[in-house]
C-alpha cells in the first residue's frame, strides 16, 4: 500500500486562532489513529492512503458541522 502526506487548510482561516471548525477537523484525524501536526497555516498528516482518505472524510464532515466554509488540500505520495 502507498503512503501519502496531506496538508490541509480549513477555512475560515485566522492565524494563531483555530476555531471550533479547525479543531473538529484535526480531532477527527487524531481519532483515526493519525498524528496531525498543526502549523501556523495548515495541518499535516501522513499515513496509509486508505487510512488517511477515510479519516479525511470524517475530518471534512466534522469541520463543516462546526462552521468550516472551505478546505484546501495538498496531497503527495511518499512511497508506493
Amino acid at each position: 500500500m502507498a503512503n501519502i502526506h496531506i496538508e490541509v487548510l480549513v477555512e475560515p482561516f485566522k492565524e494563531n486562532d483555530p476555531g471550533a471548525h479547525v479543531l473538529a477537523a484535526v480531532n477527527a484525524l487524531a481519532e483515526a489513529g493519525l498524528s496531525p501536526e498543526m502549523g501556523p497555516f495548515s495541518t499535516t498528516v501522513a499515513g496509509d492512503v486508505d487510512v488517511v482518505t477515510e479519516a479525511l472524510k470524517e475530518s471534512i464532515r466534522d469541520g463543516v458541522n462546526h462552521g468550516a466554509t472551505a478546505f484546501q488540500f495538498r496531497i503527495k505520495v511518499i512511497d508506493g
